[in-house]
């Protein structure tokens, strides 16, 4: 006898750019993979994965965003929430029935009081993923004569958060934030990289190294083509006797992504990399360095104009926008990891560092609250608060690179680490986390 039964079905919600909110396509593919039918609805901005688009279960439903411009921002944020609710709900009702109903918070208004209302009209189970605090980011930019505004939207994301059925977050800090505040009892579910995110040969980084460079030929020109017409060096790799090798001069190559928001401040890392510049006229065992920085946001333009202003000779700035599929090759191709991500909460974990160690990429983080739940300090990577202290980190990890014995030791030992971080992937996790929230 084959099963009658229908699948049941999910409507995840994004009040923001699926393409950039891993956690929640993670989500879509883990519940496709257990059965179950899946409507994402968010905006649509930049591409999601390749494997959500092509999952025969899940669907996307695209919102569609209205920019309020003029006049007070008092006017503009209320404009902008009746907008997003109305849009919002229409659409989950025109999307028809569900069986669960599976939240991302923030941003909480209107999300939240929407969602709800949707799952008291249709009788839907109602579940948010806590990443962060959506008033703690809006505290962030809100002057002090909007503070009204605030503790309005403070009151609705703790009365809207405690009517949900079940609740997952995603540190041990934020659960006993949300126990002991609002009296929500919420599930971990930890940031786990999936099966994308992996350490890569020589090969594949040779591969990607000469897609990389042809894309930016004005910083990387190639000129070595072998018989077959391939290219058989990069500024990072070369083939020797039908083998890829690394170059023994090859520059240093750092990765950072960054959302160029105002809780990243990026500032902190050009002034690192400026000490770097100066260090390497001063000493003879530093290698030129790459600095790969990817991501978009608000203040990237900004932030642009300040690198073109710089005028190094050793440090080489390139800003591209990668596509998803390219993305865990950059990382994993990279010889160390920056990243500049503090909590608006300090209850939240940044997933690019997860990303990070799934691919096997140590990491300098800037310290805050709970990062000792994800970055243990000289164990799988380092931690820092100012750009003084960066600066040493980075300059102390390329010292004599790539031949520094001392320093290799201590990288073998960081990779050696992440190994274990790695036996625990997002499937597994999830599986024994969240999957009975569904069942």
């Amino acid at each position: 006898m084959t099963d009658q039964h229908p699948k049941k079905s999910v409507k995840i919600v994004v009040l923001g750019d699926i393409g950039r909110s891993p956690r929640m396509q993670y989500h879509a593919l883990s519940l496709s993979n257990n059965g179950l039918k899946v409507n994402i609805i968010g905006y649509t901005d930049s591409s999601p994965l390749t494997e959500v688009l092509e999952n025969s279960n899940i669907t996307i439903t695209k919102l569609h965003s209205c920019n309020f411009d003029r006049g007070p921002r008092f006017l503009q944020l209320m404009l902008k929430a009746v907008w997003q609710a109305i849009s919002l709900f229409l659409t989950l009702l025109i999307t028809g029935s569900c069986d669960y109903l599976l939240c991302q918070n923030p941003p909480a208004v209107p999300t939240l009081p929407v969602c709800r209302f949707y799952c008291l009209v249709t009788r839907t189970r109602f579940i948010i993923d806590w990443h962060n605090y959506g008033h703690t980011i809006m505290a962030l930019s809100m002057s002090p004569s909007l503070k009204i505004i605030l503790k309005i939207y403070t009151f609705l994301e703790k009365y809207f958060g405690q009517s949900a059925q079940h609740n997952l977050c995603v540190t041990y800090a934020m659960k006993e934030d949300l126990l002991d505040n609002w009296n929500i009892n919420a599930t971990v579910l930890y940031d786990r990289p999936p099966h994308i995110f992996h350490p890569i040969n020589l090969q594949e980084k040779h591969d990607w190294f000469v897609k990389f460079c042809q894309k930016y030929p004005e910083h990387f020109p190639l000129n070595n083509v072998g018989n077959s017409g391939d290219i058989i060096s990069t500024p990072f790799t070369h083939i020797v006797d039908n083998e890829v090798k690394l170059k023994q001069d090859r520059p240093g190559l750092l990765f950072s992504s960054t959302s160029w928001t105002p809780d990243e401040d990026f500032s902190i890392l050009l002034e690192a990399l400026q000490v770097y510049e100066t260090t390497y006229d001063l000493t003879n065992s530093l290698p030129k360095l790459v600095c790969v920085i990817t991501g978009k946001g608000p203040m990237r333009q900004h932030y642009l104009d300040l690198i073109a202003s710089k005028h190094w000779q050793y440090v080489t700035m390139v800003t591209p926008w990668l596509d998803a599929c390219d993305y865990p090759t950059m990382v994993a191709s990279a010889d160390l990891g920056v990243c500049l991500h503090t909590s608006s909460s300090g209850l939240d974990l940044p997933m690019k560092v997860v990303d990070m160690f799934g691919a096997g990429l140590p990491v300098c983080a800037v310290s805050f609250r709970c990062l000792e739940e994800l970055v243990q300090h000289g164990v799988n990577g380092y931690v820092f608060k100012t750009s003084d202290e960066l600066s040493k980190l980075i300059v102390g990890w390329f010292e004599g690179f790539p031949n520094n014995d001392e320093r290799n030791k201590r990288e073998q030992e960081m990779r050696r680490e992440l190994t274990k971080f790695q036996e625990t992937r997002w499937e597994g996790n999830w599986n024994l986390r969240a999957k009975k929230f569904f069942e």
